[in-house]
């Protein structure tokens, strides 16, 4: 499968997936539309919530097994909040190397990336066990143990792009057996 970078309007990345696939009805199982999301913990008016927030806010993936066509590329085009194909317009590229390993560790998490499951060994670092978090370990620049996130700085398409991920910490007698 090749994956191919779409840059759209900040919060409007559901409708313009709804768009497309309208347009794109005729051949949808030529492609499909992914759209990253993260539950993340969020502490409102004494509460924790959980709420659910993109991944990388202002991007769409579409997978498919070939380049991207003529009627494709002019259906995303006119779709209502597209800005660019990454890299450019006119150079339209599938994702590769560390971006490509970035999108497909967070596709197989599933439509949301849960909270990750870690333990804080003794000398207070971060060990995580499973989750979203797992193998991303280096890329960790902040954890917040009360708000029980960590922020991960990842660099996608040449920039550095952070966000924040849910945790939960196991109890101490559950790591002890790790």
């Amino acid at each position: 499968m090749k994956y191919y970078a779409v840059q759209v309007a900040s919060s409007y990345e559901n409708k313009f997936i709804e768009q497309a696939e309208h347009e794109l009805f005729d051949r949808r199982d030529q492609q499909r539309f992914i759209f990253p999301k993260r539950e993340l913990k969020i502490w409102r008016h004494g509460k924790t919530l959980t709420e659910i927030q993109p991944l990388f806010s202002g991007y769409i993936f579409i997978e498919t097994e070939n380049i991207i066509d003529c009627e494709l590329y002019r259906i995303i085009r006119q779709t209502e909040c597209f800005y660019r194909f990454l890299k450019n317009n006119h150079d339209i590229t599938p994702l590769q190397g560390h971006d490509l390993i970035i999108l497909e560790h967070f596709i197989r998490l599933g439509e949301t990336a849960g909270s990750s499951l870690v333990y804080f060994d003794q000398n207070d670092r971060i060990i995580v066990t499973e989750g979203p978090l797992k193998g991303l370990e280096g890329n960790i620049i902040k954890v917040d143990k009360r708000k029980q996130r960590a922020k991960i700085k990842l660099d996608f398409e040449n920039a550095p792009m952070t966000f924040d991920l849910s945790f939960n910490i196991m109890r101490k007698e559950d790591s002890l057996h790790e």
